[in-house]
Protein backbone atom coordinates (compact mmCIF):
# COMPACT_ATOMS: atom_id res chain seq x y z
CA UNK A 1 0.00 0.00 0.00
CA UNK A 2 1.23 3.95 -0.73
CA UNK A 3 1.38 5.04 3.09
CA UNK A 4 4.13 2.29 3.94
CA UNK A 5 6.55 3.49 1.08
CA UNK A 6 7.61 7.39 2.38
CA UNK A 7 6.48 9.62 0.08
CA UNK A 8 4.66 7.08 -1.54
CA UNK A 9 7.13 6.92 -4.71
CA UNK A 10 7.93 10.84 -4.94
CA UNK A 11 11.13 12.20 -3.65
CA UNK A 12 12.08 11.32 0.12
CA UNK A 13 13.81 13.68 2.96
CA UNK A 14 15.81 11.16 4.60
CA UNK A 15 17.33 13.18 7.40
CA UNK A 16 19.67 12.07 10.13
CA UNK A 17 20.06 13.64 13.77
CA UNK A 18 22.68 14.78 15.99
CA UNK A 19 24.12 18.06 17.42
CA UNK A 20 26.75 19.73 14.93
CA UNK A 21 30.67 19.92 15.63
CA UNK A 22 33.58 17.79 16.89
CA UNK A 23 32.84 18.05 20.48
CA UNK A 24 29.29 15.92 19.91
CA UNK A 25 30.54 13.94 16.93
CA UNK A 26 31.44 10.29 18.40
CA UNK A 27 28.32 10.74 20.96
CA UNK A 28 25.67 8.09 20.75
CA UNK A 29 22.97 10.94 20.13
CA UNK A 30 24.49 11.28 16.92
CA UNK A 31 24.23 8.56 15.60
CA UNK A 32 21.53 9.42 12.90
CA UNK A 33 24.33 11.51 11.56
CA UNK A 34 26.75 8.80 11.82
CA UNK A 35 23.79 6.43 9.46
CA UNK A 36 23.50 9.49 7.22
CA UNK A 37 26.80 10.01 6.17
CA UNK A 38 27.48 5.91 5.79
CA UNK A 39 24.00 6.75 3.57
CA UNK A 40 25.98 9.75 1.85
CA UNK A 41 29.04 7.68 1.22
CA UNK A 42 27.22 5.37 -1.11
CA UNK A 43 25.91 7.93 -2.96
CA UNK A 44 29.07 9.53 -3.57
CA UNK A 45 28.58 12.38 -3.08
CA UNK A 46 29.21 15.41 -0.32
CA UNK A 47 26.68 17.48 1.79
CA UNK A 48 26.43 21.54 1.57
CA UNK A 49 25.07 24.08 3.20
CA UNK A 50 21.59 25.14 2.42
CA UNK A 51 19.75 28.52 3.09
CA UNK A 52 17.33 26.23 4.89
CA UNK A 53 19.83 25.80 7.69
CA UNK A 54 21.07 22.12 7.02
CA UNK A 55 23.36 20.41 5.51
CA UNK A 56 21.70 19.02 2.11
CA UNK A 57 22.99 16.49 -0.01
CA UNK A 58 20.73 14.68 -3.36
CA UNK A 59 21.15 11.70 -4.65
CA UNK A 60 19.13 8.40 -5.66
CA UNK A 61 19.04 5.36 -2.88
CA UNK A 62 16.82 2.03 -2.99
CA UNK A 63 16.06 3.09 -6.41
CA UNK A 64 14.45 6.51 -5.31
CA UNK A 65 15.10 10.74 -5.27
CA UNK A 66 16.45 11.11 -1.97
CA UNK A 67 17.32 14.43 -0.20
CA UNK A 68 19.79 13.79 2.85
CA UNK A 69 19.91 16.49 5.67
CA UNK A 70 21.48 17.17 8.68
CA UNK A 71 20.44 20.08 10.53
CA UNK A 72 23.32 22.29 11.34
CA UNK A 73 20.87 23.65 14.75
CA UNK A 74 21.40 21.82 17.80
CA UNK A 75 18.79 18.60 18.66
CA UNK A 76 16.32 20.02 20.14
CA UNK A 77 15.62 23.20 17.20
CA UNK A 78 16.04 19.86 14.48
CA UNK A 79 12.83 20.55 13.58
CA UNK A 80 12.76 24.21 11.98
CA UNK A 81 15.75 23.63 9.51
CA UNK A 82 13.74 20.08 8.51
CA UNK A 83 11.15 21.98 7.60
CA UNK A 84 12.55 24.40 6.07
CA UNK A 85 14.27 21.91 3.79
CA UNK A 86 11.05 19.66 3.16
CA UNK A 87 9.13 23.32 1.93
CA UNK A 88 12.42 23.81 -0.45
CA UNK A 89 12.29 20.57 -2.22
CA UNK A 90 8.39 20.56 -2.21
CA UNK A 91 8.32 17.33 0.20
CA UNK A 92 5.47 16.44 2.84
CA UNK A 93 5.54 14.63 6.03
CA UNK A 94 4.59 11.63 4.47
CA UNK A 95 8.30 11.81 2.95
CA UNK A 96 10.41 12.37 6.30
CA UNK A 97 12.41 9.71 7.00
CA UNK A 98 14.05 10.93 10.82
CA UNK A 99 17.22 8.27 11.76
CA UNK A 100 17.85 8.99 15.37
CA UNK A 101 19.21 7.04 18.26
CA UNK A 102 16.64 5.45 20.93
CA UNK A 103 16.95 4.05 24.45
CA UNK A 104 14.15 1.88 24.46
CA UNK A 105 15.92 -0.42 21.67
CA UNK A 106 19.18 -2.66 22.79
CA UNK A 107 22.60 -1.19 21.10
CA UNK A 108 23.18 -2.99 17.48
CA UNK A 109 19.23 -3.30 17.35
CA UNK A 110 17.48 -1.20 14.44
CA UNK A 111 13.29 -0.72 14.81
CA UNK A 112 11.58 1.04 12.13
CA UNK A 113 8.08 2.67 12.78
CA UNK A 114 6.16 5.10 11.16
CA UNK A 115 3.96 7.96 13.50
CA UNK A 116 4.19 7.52 17.60
CA UNK A 117 5.35 9.82 20.40
CA UNK A 118 8.85 11.46 20.98
CA UNK A 119 9.29 9.41 23.53
CA UNK A 120 11.53 12.20 25.63
CA UNK A 121 14.24 13.05 22.54
CA UNK A 122 14.03 16.72 21.90
CA UNK A 123 15.33 15.81 17.82
CA UNK A 124 11.36 14.23 17.64
CA UNK A 125 9.54 16.60 19.34
CA UNK A 126 10.99 19.68 17.22
CA UNK A 127 10.24 17.43 14.43
CA UNK A 128 6.37 16.89 15.02
CA UNK A 129 5.98 20.34 16.45
CA UNK A 130 7.87 22.02 13.11
CA UNK A 131 5.75 19.64 11.04
CA UNK A 132 2.42 19.91 13.08
CA UNK A 133 2.09 15.94 12.70
CA UNK A 134 3.56 12.86 14.35
CA UNK A 135 2.98 10.85 11.00
CA UNK A 136 6.50 10.59 9.75
CA UNK A 137 9.11 7.31 9.40
CA UNK A 138 11.60 6.69 12.19
CA UNK A 139 14.60 4.69 11.62
CA UNK A 140 15.42 4.25 15.54
CA UNK A 141 19.13 3.20 16.14
CA UNK A 142 19.00 1.66 19.50
CA UNK A 143 21.91 2.55 22.14
CA UNK A 144 20.21 0.76 25.43
CA UNK A 145 19.55 2.54 28.66
CA UNK A 146 22.34 3.96 30.83
CA UNK A 147 23.61 2.16 33.14
CA UNK A 148 22.37 2.42 37.43
CA UNK A 149 21.53 5.75 38.05
CA UNK A 150 23.37 7.78 35.27
CA UNK A 151 20.76 10.39 33.69
CA UNK A 152 19.35 9.69 30.10
CA UNK A 153 20.45 13.13 29.26
CA UNK A 154 24.30 12.80 30.11
CA UNK A 155 24.15 8.93 28.54
CA UNK A 156 23.48 9.79 25.28
CA UNK A 157 25.82 12.91 25.14
CA UNK A 158 28.59 10.37 25.68
CA UNK A 159 30.13 9.02 23.14
CA UNK A 160 29.66 4.86 22.47
CA UNK A 161 32.07 2.95 25.36
CA UNK A 162 34.92 0.99 23.52
CA UNK A 163 32.74 -2.15 23.71
CA UNK A 164 30.25 -0.76 21.40
CA UNK A 165 32.98 0.90 19.31
CA UNK A 166 34.12 -2.74 18.25
CA UNK A 167 30.56 -3.29 16.49
CA UNK A 168 29.97 0.48 15.95
CA UNK A 169 30.63 0.62 12.34
CA UNK A 170 28.93 -2.56 11.29
CA UNK A 171 25.96 -1.41 13.09
CA UNK A 172 26.04 2.09 11.33
CA UNK A 173 25.97 0.08 8.20
CA UNK A 174 22.87 -2.09 9.39
CA UNK A 175 21.16 0.96 10.24
CA UNK A 176 21.82 2.29 6.59
CA UNK A 177 20.62 -1.01 5.18
CA UNK A 178 17.46 -0.37 6.96
CA UNK A 179 16.83 2.88 5.35
CA UNK A 180 17.38 1.68 1.90
CA UNK A 181 15.14 -1.29 2.51
CA UNK A 182 12.44 0.76 3.64
CA UNK A 183 12.94 3.15 0.72
CA UNK A 184 13.02 0.16 -1.75
CA UNK A 185 10.64 -2.22 -0.48
CA UNK A 186 8.42 -0.49 2.46
CA UNK A 187 7.75 -0.28 6.14
CA UNK A 188 6.68 -3.80 6.57
CA UNK A 189 8.96 -5.32 4.43
CA UNK A 190 11.66 -3.52 6.30
CA UNK A 191 10.24 -4.23 9.40
CA UNK A 192 10.19 -7.95 8.94
CA UNK A 193 13.74 -7.69 7.68
CA UNK A 194 15.20 -5.89 10.67
CA UNK A 195 12.91 -6.60 14.10
CA UNK A 196 13.87 -10.59 13.60
CA UNK A 197 17.22 -10.03 14.67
Amino acid sequence: MASDLPGAGEQVLLAGLGNPGPRYAGNRHNVGFMVVDELASRIGGKFKAHKSGAEVLEGRLGGRKVVLAKPRSYMNLSGGPLAGTARFFKIDASGLVVVHDELDVDYGSVRLKLGGGDNGHNGLRSITKSFGTKDYFRVRFGVGRPPGRMDAADYVLKDFSTTERRELALNVDRGADAVEELLAQGLTAAQNAFHSS
